[in-house]
């Protein structure tokens, strides 16, 4: 059962009722993150996500964090490149005190001085994690070299000068913008009554000041860059990414089973060739990713660095045979159930449905529609794949990043 509503807000809401459970998640997505902002704002849409949780005018930080642990309620946040979502998971006996924590958190923050100081340092050390991880830095940079500076190119957490200057002036000119009710969507998923659903979101919700926020217009460019950061580490990474299709493709269902064929797992092309019988690589795998503009079909791989060049060589191997030949009748079968049990999978997890039908209702206005998705995998056949192949895995328009203790970056 999944209802809708538009509180006189703007805000809108859905949830989804699953009868049969014993839990509930809630969540308040908001359609912003590291792709709308500005040189000036790197960065800013994370800080907020950490700053939220700093305290409200009735409770600190600690007695949030605290009151969400006596009701043994899982509460946390994430900032992506178009979406920042703060989401609670709760038994439903303790629904209703979970949502109220987790809407005083995101409505009403007060951003204290001396816990923004503090969080520059937790933000600043995730930072220098984030440069202790080969493998995000390498994907990092891939983003980098696929979009340039701008929109998804940014890395979500910003640079150090940034975070190291921003102020509270900077985060309520943001939040004013950013933060505002028709860019905001309320996500229930699990066992609540819709009832009690609908009269928490009006409790919270309804009467947010309706401010319209300005478009902010993405100018989306794919570079075909190939960019290397030199690290003295153990492994070397390597990452290509070709241009994929926009996440509202009639053909997207195809174009997921090809990846699943290509690096999508254990049975996968480059999995088979590459780590068990070249034994070239530990890891290395192939993912799509899709926004409203483009898409990527991204293809990784960690490696020993006297082996990179050799590893490489193999991943483009396998890509071209993979294009030249096609899937077989068996691969594009194994592929489609993939696709249509991960689909079913989610349909059993509260957070993965109150993240899905909560972003498909922020990023299109519609509610998301299991079925219709289920019949368009089902209907796939091996020549909407092998099309999907024809179209896509272009080396001409191709993008690449490097890491690792090497003199120079790949290159094929």
């Amino acid at each position: 059962m999944i209802e809708t509503k538009k509180l006189q807000s703007g805000v809108r809401v859905i949830i989804k009722r699953m009868e049969g459970l014993l839990s509930v998640t809630m969540g308040v997505l908001v359609g912003t993150g590291a792709a709308f902002e500005t040189d000036a704002e790197d960065g800013i849409s994370h800080f907020i996500e950490h700053m939220q949780f700093k305290g409200t005018p009735t409770r600190t930080a600690f007695e949030l964090s605290d009151a969400f642990d006596a009701l043994g309620a899982q509460v946390n946040a994430f900032t992506g490149k178009d979406l920042t979502c703060y989401y609670s998971k709760a038994t439903s006996d303790h629904a209703r005190e979970a949502f109220a924590l987790l809407a005083d958190l995101f409505l009403n923050a007060n951003f204290p001085e001396e816990e923004m100081e503090r969080e520059k340092g937790v933000v600043l050390e995730e930072i220098n994690m984030d440069e202790d991880s080969p493998e995000d830095l390498c994907l990092d940079l891939l983003a980098r070299a696929t979009f340039g500076k701008d929109n998804y190119g940014r890395n979500i957490l910003g640079p150090a000068e940034n975070i190291k200057r921003f102020t509270r002036e900077d985060i309520f000119r943001y939040k004013k913008e950013r933060y505002c009710p028709e860019n905001i969507v309320v996500s229930f998923a699990g066992n609540i009554e819709v009832s009690e659903a609908m009269e928490l979101a009006e409790k919270y919700f309804a009467n947010l000041s309706n401010v319209h926020s300005p478009v902010r217009q993405k100018r989306v460019i794919l570079h075909k860059d190939n960019l290397f950061k030199k690290k003295p580490i153990e492994q070397a990474h390597f990452a290509f990414a070709f241009p994929s299709v926009c996440r509202d493709a009639e053909n997207l269902p195809a174009i997921q089973v090809m990846n699943a064929i290509l690096g999508g797992g254990m049975s996968s092309r480059l999995f088979k060739r590459v780590r068990e019988e070249l034994g070239l690589a530990y890891s290395v795998y192939s993912y799509t990713s899709h926004y409203a503009e483009t898409g990527l079909l991204t293809v990784y791989a960690g490696v020993n660095p006297q082996k990179a060049q050799d590893a490489a060589a193999a991943v483009a191997e396998v890509i071209h045979a993979f294009k030249k030949e096609g899937v077989s009748q068996d691969e594009f079968a194994r592929g489609r159930e993939q696709l249509k049990s991960g689909n079913i999978f989610s349909q059993e997890n509260t957070s993965s449905q109150m993240l899905l039908y909560g972003r498909h209702l922020l990023y299109t206005g519609e509610v998301y529609d299991f079925e219709k998705r289920m019949e368009a995998i089902s209907a796939l056949s091996r020549e909407d794949v092998m099309q999907a192949i024809s179209q896509s895995l272009d080396f001409e328009k191709m993008s690449s990043a490097t890491v690792g203790n090497l003199e120079n970056g790949i290159r094929l």
